[in-house]
């Protein structure tokens, strides 16, 4: 048996934010066996947790069609997951990652990521075709792993409705759709469709191209964010040099058993 959670994570509680899994593992698991795991959860992403000697513990993230290289409302659950089941009693979890060691803290309610950050990089390239599968002409965008793609308001951007074939085929792991917000300092939607996640309710990972990208923008390191999906979430921000940090809170919605 595999002990197995799911977290709300970027969420005051259940219901809202983005849902991970999380199991908890003594020893290494096969990879196909966890891209099935992945895929019967069928979540944006099933996080695997493995100690290691000496305190700190293999992370790995899977959608339910594939691994990816990081995962930020996945390694916040982890991070809950670790605190809630009394594994980890101290301040701050490391977790080492295709990205690197990533670490995880307590901030009073907060927990917070410290994660890579990956500025996007202006470009006009495909420009018509961004704009035909969002449905609307972007103001600019920007590549790093991601596409981000600027629009001029929050309505804007929580208006849209996406062709989500059209994105799919773009030349980019995921799209995210982000302007200035009326009550934080930015907003944004994130849509990932070739990777089999059509909207992602919260994405951390999205933050380390957004945060380093409206920290410029709007000349300060400090940033609050809202994910405008239907679930929503909220996202305190900070860049610091090569690095971000990202809080949320964590709401355990169930935890149980896998017989896999």
């Amino acid at each position: 048996m595999i002990p197995y959670y799911q977290i709300s994570a970027f969420a005051r509680s259940v219901f809202a934010g983005n849902p991970a899994g999380v199991c908890l593992l003594e020893t290494a698991m096969a990879p196909d066996l966890m891209q099935q795991i992945a895929h019967e959860n069928d979540l944006a992403e099933t996080a695997y947790v493995v100690p290691r000697q000496g305190g700190d513990y293999d992370l790995r993230w899977f959608t339910p069609t594939l691994e990816i290289d990081l995962c930020g409302h996945a390694t916040l659950a982890a991070a809950h997951a670790l605190f809630s089941a009394g594994r980890e009693k101290g301040a701050q979890i490391t977790f080492h990652s295709q990205s690197g060691p990533l670490s995880v803290s307590r901030d009073g309610e907060l927990l917070v990521l410290d994660f890579p950050s990956r500025p996007p990089v202006p470009t006009s390239e495909g420009f018509a075709a961004v704009g035909a599968a969002i449905g609307t002409t972007p103001l600019a965008i920007a590549n790093a792993r991601d596409m981000v793609v600027l629009l001029e308001n929050e309505t804007a951007v929580r208006d849209l409705q996406p062709d989500i074939a059209a994105i799919a085929a773009l030349d980019t792991f995921g799209v995210i759709v982000t302007a200035p917000g009326d009550e934080v300092d930015f907003v944004s939607r994130f849509f990932a469709p070739g990777a089999g996640v059509d909207e992602d309710p919260v994405t951390g990972s999205a933050h380390t191209s957004l945060i380093p990208y409206w920290a410029d923008r709007l000349g300060k390191n400090d940033l609050i964010a809202r994910q405008l999906s239907a679930r929503g979430g909220e996202l305190v921000c900070r860049l610091e040099g090569d690095r971000v940090r990202i809080g949320g809170h964590a709401v355990t919605y169930f935890e149980g058993s896998l017989f896999a």
